[in-house]
């Protein structure tokens, strides 16, 4: 079994002990297991054969025997017994956004209620209110947090559509048939959720490159087989489609299949206007008597033909980048390369698994300049929250390890809570020790608008605070953002010379793309951090910088492009 999947057991086993209300410490192990297990670039089963299990951070003897039984015989029999001890449906409700396992069990033993869509029904009908703890506002909860979790399904996360993606493009590049092989859709426009893949190629066999693309390992289901079209369901229940097109049209497949739907009306209006009829298959120059192609081969022959800058997928969602293409007057996007350094990282001294050290080193290796190193705060315990002694002992090693390291200059940061009230988990005299202070709501997210909006309006008032991170607080398929005023705190960071975060952690892309243009708009800084807990989380910095580009933000608006001195030279403005 592949690591993921191992991972995803523990996870599992942490979700029923949960619900049976088992040890909180056992249960947490289970959990932080798993973590570790995902971030391994080693195989759990090379580690087996060298008997180096417990070498993981938080894998003892006891998870090391339950892993080796896994990978020896593919099944866990303590596992396979808990998961008999109660309906798998209840596991399932544990998924909705704000259902917690006290109010399942109570739910189940009081109702019977077993799966979510008896859940749905009993709510709508007001069942649930009368059972204790639970009201009406509980109830309506359930019903947004169970159409939550159907949008979820419904679509998925970026990231995760991209290594599905990428299974499927490189199993068929490796055909010598295949000419060329292109992701379309919202994939290839890096919408932040995807709802199913498209993929594009050109071959001299297409039966060939059928064949190879529905038996690739990840198909669940082949859902159509044809000459130069096929569909399959994915292990994930993600649809993707392979279509084999013909060199002349290459272009304007890709073109049509890329979209937006929006983008490519927007685009034949264009071409009517002046003339032309595009479609899938190429450009024609109308006439009385016939038509006739004239492009079609790649999508810059078309932008060339139309007397337009070439579009890039991530612009086209109709939002007046055609006018602009026209004009020769498109945003000149950041790319990754611009990318000087992250501002949100935590280390082994809250929940991250690296040290300050590893972080810094796996940094300087990507070219970075700077890191921002923020542990959680010491409110929250659940995350690991640096005390103040802690912290002062983080702040003298990253001082002794920056007169270390010469090629990167560590940030030493915290993601310190902003409370109910709008004051910081830390007071001014321990802030102002601090590089980078990025201040963020991880509690009360079910309090009004104004007291939301109040509260984070409070932290940006601050001296010392330099960003607002995942400034809405929205996870994918968990919770949506909360019901904040964004037009009043993006005039407060205009005021106040504050910072918002882009997160690009897979499941929060928060800020996402209209918000980014908003802030734009404002003039207000965005600062890009992949909130990543390890190394490996180090890459979601592509999916900030694919947002940042789609939101139409180029290097000025963005505080990572900085050099190091321009950096702290607008860090230090706070203190």
């Amino acid at each position: 079994m592949e690591n993921q999947e191992i991972a995803q057991v523990f996870r599992e086993i942490a979700t029923i002990l949960e619900l049976k209300g088992d040890n909180p410490f056992r249960i947490r192990a289970y959990q932080k297991a798993a973590q570790n297990i995902e971030s391994l670039t080693e195989n759990l089963s090379d580690l087996v054969k060298r008997n180096s299990l417990e070498n993981i951070s938080g894998i003892g003897k006891d998870l090391a025997a339950k892993i080796k039984e896994i990978i020896e015989t593919g099944r866990l029999r303590k596992y396979e017994k808990l998961k008999k001890s109660l309906p798998s449906g209840l596991i399932e409700m544990l998924n909705i956004p704000g259902l917690g396992p006290k109010t399942v069990k109570l739910i189940y033993e009081s109702l019977k209620i077993k799966t979510i869509k008896s859940l749905e029904k009993a709510a709508q009908k007001g069942k649930l209110r009368n059972l204790p703890g639970i009201q009406q506002k509980t109830e309506e909860n359930i019903i947004k947090g169970i159409a939550i979790l159907k949008e979820g399904r419904a679509r998925i996360a970026l990231y995760d559509a991209l290594e599905i993606g990428d299974i499927f493009i490189e199993a068929l590049k490796k055909l010598k048939e295949i000419k060329i092989i292109e992701p379309a859709g919202s994939l290839r426009r890096k919408k932040e959720t995807v709802k199913d893949i498209d993929i594009l190629a050109i071959s001299s066999d297409p039966k060939k490159v059928m064949d190879t693309f529905t038996t690739v390992p990840k198909v669940k289901e082949i859902i159509a087989c044809g000459h130069t079209k096929s569909s399959i369901l994915s292990n994930e229940n993600i649809q993707v489609d392979l279509r084999v097109v013909e060199k002349e049209s290459f272009g304007a497949a890709l073109l049509y299949f890329t979209g937006s739907k929006n983008f490519n009306i927007s685009l034949r209006q264009h071409a009517i206007r002046n003339g032309y009829k595009i479609n899938e298959y190429g450009v024609f120059k109308t006439g009385k008597k016939n038509e006739r192609r004239v492009a079609g081969k790649t999508e810059e022959e078309i932008f060339n033909l139309f007397g337009m800058d070439p579009i890039p997928p991530v612009l086209r969602e109709d939002r007046g980048e055609i006018s602009k293409a026209l004009k020769h007057n498109l945003p000149k996007l950041i790319e990754i390369g611009d990318i000087k350094g992250d501002f949100h990282v935590h280390s082994s001294y809250s929940d991250g698994e690296n040290t300050v050290e590893q972080l810094a080193m796996a940094s300087r290796e990507k070219g970075y300049h700077y890191l921002g190193v923020c542990d959680h705060s010491q409110s929250l315990k659940i995350a690991g929250g640096l005390d103040k002694a802690t912290l002062t002992k983080k702040i003298s090693e990253i001082k002794n390890l920056n007169k270390k390291f010469k090629k990167i200059r560590l940030l030493c940061g915290a993601e310190v809570d902003i409370l109910s009230d709008g004051s910081l988990d830390y007071p001014d005299s321990i802030l102002k020790e601090l590089d980078l202070v990025i201040a963020a709501i991880h509690t009360g997210f079910k309090q009004s608008r104004k007291q939301l909006t109040s509260r984070i309006i409070s932290a940006i008032k601050n001296k010392l605070v330099h960003v607002i991170a995942h400034p809405t607080g929205r996870l994918f398929g968990v919770r949506e953002a909360y019901d904040i005023d964004f037009d009043q705190i993006l005039s407060a960071c205009g005021d106040y010379d504050v910072a918002l975060e882009l997160n690009a952690f897979a499941q929060r892309i928060d800020l996402n793309d209209i918000n980014c243009m908003k802030a734009k708009e404002k003039k207000v800084k965005i600062a890009i951090g992949t909130d990543s807990h390890s190394l490996k989380g180090l890459s979601l910095m592509k999916l900030g910088v694919w947002t940042s580009q789609r939101g139409w933000l180029e290097k000025n608006d963005i505080l990572n492009t900085m050099q190091t001195t321009q950096l702290l030279s607008w860090l230090s403005k706070k203190r």
